[in-house]
């Protein structure tokens, strides 16, 4: 039997009512092509495995039965480990996507005209089937805006794309079920020719929609990493700027605490730095330079301290300064309060990249 030129990944989970349909539809669009489907199956024990057997007897049917490591990203990236074919299709098991589509795709790619083509239901002629809840649009295009920086195309949330096995990036780390994003993201620095064809995009057929709260958080932390990928320092210093924020909270909360307790604004000013600066360095440590090597926590945590005092005197020193000298701010200090945390921030956050949270580790 010649080896198939196309493999078409189908990760499931308890979609064994949708395969039957799914699989019969797919071999009726590929009569003319040597084909291959995997269902990388996430232990549905719903009678997936003996479905594909009962399948394979007549078609090219091929289940990786996974039992680790579970989720729709993790999938895909088995299935196409596995795939034999030449050219790569991923597409949902709900019946969404329309396998009818999948020469188009197919013809694009062999054609040369891009190495990377995405069913997609934003693209000029495509549509959504069904009646969707106003709740489930508003997710779709919030999400679809959040994604928007990171790619041109028009739904770079499709789960329905084909590429070659060649163009596939090497350092896939997806987190939760946007596979086709991260391909997308990671190709386009590659110099990825990419394109969109439309499609329909129809409603579930049978069984439950797997898109939970859960994974919605994860699709937040993917895009998160994604971001890092394209713009590593821009997203250091934003993330910077928003721990900065927590402990500018944390800062005025401590602040105005004191002071209820009877503690003059300047002594209040100096003692709210300490709460703060811890809650600085913990966060910055968990998020903002997560991927720098991990110094001794308490060792990290003075050596934060102590170079953010010099920020802190900064700081200080621009408040007392202004709060002292100044008119407009003896009467408004939150202004003052403000205007020293900027200056000691952009200081703070020189030192924190450069000495206390370094790119390698010191000896």
């Amino acid at each position: 039997m010649p080896s198939p030129a196309i493999s078409i990944v189908v990760p499931t989970y308890q979609e064994v009512q949708n395969l039957p349909i799914l699989v019969e539809r797919i071999a009726t669009a590929l009569q003319e092509y040597q084909y291959e489907i995997i269902i990388a199956d996430d232990f549905s024990a719903d009678g997936t495995d003996e479905l594909c057997a009962q399948l394979a007897e007549k078609l090219p049917v091929r289940l990786l039965s996974r039992h680790e490591n579970r989720g729709l990203s993790p999938a895909v990236m088995d299935g196409i480990d596995i795939a034999k074919g030449e050219w790569i299709v991923v597409m949902d098991a709900d019946l969404s996507h329309p396998p009818e589509k999948i020469p188009e795709l197919i013809e694009i790619l062999k054609n040369n005209i891009a190495d990377f083509v995405v069913g997609s239901r934003y693209a000029a002629g495509g549509e959504l089937g069904g009646d969707w809840p106003l709740l489930r649009r508003i997710n779709s295009w919030v999400a679809t805006i959040l994604a928007k920086p990171l790619t041109s195309v028009a739904d770079p949330m499709s789960g329905f794309f084909a590429f070659h096995r060649h163009q596939m990036p090497t350092d896939l780390s997806p987190i939760g079920y946007k596979i086709g994003l991260e391909i997308l993201v990671k190709a386009k620095h590659a110099r990825t020719r990419v394109c969109e064809t439309p499609i329909f995009f129809g409603d579930r057929c049978h069984g439950e929609s797997k898109m939970i709260f859960r994974e919605q958080v994860n699709y937040l932390r993917h895009l998160r990493r994604l971001y890092h990928f394209c713009w590593p320092k821009r997203m250091e210093i934003f993330q910077f700027g928003v721990v900065g924020g927590v402990g500018f909270v944390v800062d005025v909360i401590f602040y105005y605490l004191l002071q209820m307790a009877g503690i003059t604004h300047l002594f209040a000013r100096a003692i709210a730095f300490w709460p703060s600066v811890t809650s600085n360095w913990f966060f910055n440590r968990i998020m903002t330079f997560k991927t720098r090597p991990k110094k001794m926590a308490a060792a990290q945590w003075m050596q934060f301290v102590a170079t953010s005092l010099i920020g802190f005197c900064i700081n200080w020193g621009v408040y007392a300064t202004l709060t002292l000298q100044t008119e407009f701010f003896m009467e408004n200090k939150f202004v003052a309060f403000v205007l020293g945390v900027l200056v000691g921030a952009v200081f703070n956050f020189i030192v924190a990249d450069k000495l206390v949270f370094t790119a390698k580790q010191t000896k």
